[in-house]
């Protein structure tokens, strides 16, 4: 029995396919080395914090990418040596590929979405806290708490965190007076006051312009007003057809003082999932949820 050779097309196809996942494959295995590698380079704890939380999810984003168009052109090869025309065995084929990269990426992204980034804030978190040496001294730092670090801040950083859109971290060589101040997102979201240039806008009050109906969106006005320079600004926004009691809700816990507490954890749970945000004393956490908007 003479031995079915394959189409040209099919050789050429078959080839490639392997010669491509190796590629994507060495892609994202190169692009995974040279990120740790960058990553090990920073010295600076600060820095490596600010590299990390800004670029390892979109990293990882891309290596996983190249795997799953790695898996995508592996499947094409399947029955190799057997499929010696283009018939409809191809055509399936080439869907099953198709599914199985996009299945790949869409749980590596759903798990560099989810779950990962869990992990991501325990060692952002280690960085942050890790006793900094001057570099002028050579002598380790000592992070100064709430009550102590004001004195450090000027008055437009001391209203960042007041309405917790940054925080700051103040680090200071006791023997040297050495100080070292670092910048780092805050708790609650506000956006840069387009006057004095601080993150201190927020949200005063809202109004509704439209009403909603059950085809049509409504129309809301946000108030901004700057807590430190006062100014103040209004944007529109459409809202959607939902009851207008249900657009906003408030929080309102309170707490009894306790000296012996070291730390204060809140969980809030929302749609997109749980976040998680520390205080270091009680009078930060009520202010907190005084200010928590869950619309936002």
């Amino acid at each position: 029995m003479q031995h079915q050779q394959e189409s040209p097309f099919l050789t050429i196809w078959h080839n490639s396919m392997i010669t491509g996942a190796i590629i994507m494959a060495a892609a994202g295995l190169l692009l995974y080395i040279l990120h740790k590698v960058k990553v090990a380079s920073i010295r600076d704890l600060k820095t490596r914090y600010d590299y990390v939380s800004q670029h390892e999810i979109k990293k990882y984003k891309i290596v996983f990418l190249f795997i799953a168009i790695a898996v995508l052109l592996l499947i094409n090869i399947y029955g190799m040596g057997k499929i010696f025309v283009v018939e409809t065995w191809f055509f399936v084929r080439l869907f099953i590929s198709v599914a199985g990269g996009t299945l790949v990426a869409y749980v590596a992204f759903l798990i560099l979405d989810y779950y990962y980034p869990t992990i991501l804030y325990k060692k952002l978190r280690k960085w942050r806290y890790t006793p900094r040496v001057s570099p002028k001294t050579g002598n380790k730092m000592r992070l100064l708490g709430e009550e102590e670090e004001d004195v450090h801040l000027e008055a437009g950083m001391q209203a960042e965190e007041n309405v917790f859109s940054i925080d700051y971290d103040v680090w200071i060589d006791e023997k040297s007076g050495d100080v070292k101040i670092e910048k780092y997102p805050g708790h609650l979201q506000a956006t840069k006051c387009n006057s004095c240039g601080f993150y201190t806008m927020k949200v005063v009050r809202e109004e509704i312009t439209e009403q909603p109906t059950a085809d049509t969106p409504g129309e809301l006005i946000k108030h901004y007003q700057c807590s430190y320079c006062k100014s103040v600004r209004a944007t529109a926004f459409k809202i959607s057809t939902k009851e207008i009691d249900d657009y906003k809700m408030a929080l309102n816990r309170t707490f009894r003082k306790n000296k012996n507490i070291d730390l204060i954890k809140i969980e809030v749970h929302v749609d997109s999932g749980r976040k998680f945000y520390e205080f270091q004393n009680i009078e930060q956490a009520q202010k907190f949820l005084n200010e928590y908007d869950t619309d936002k």
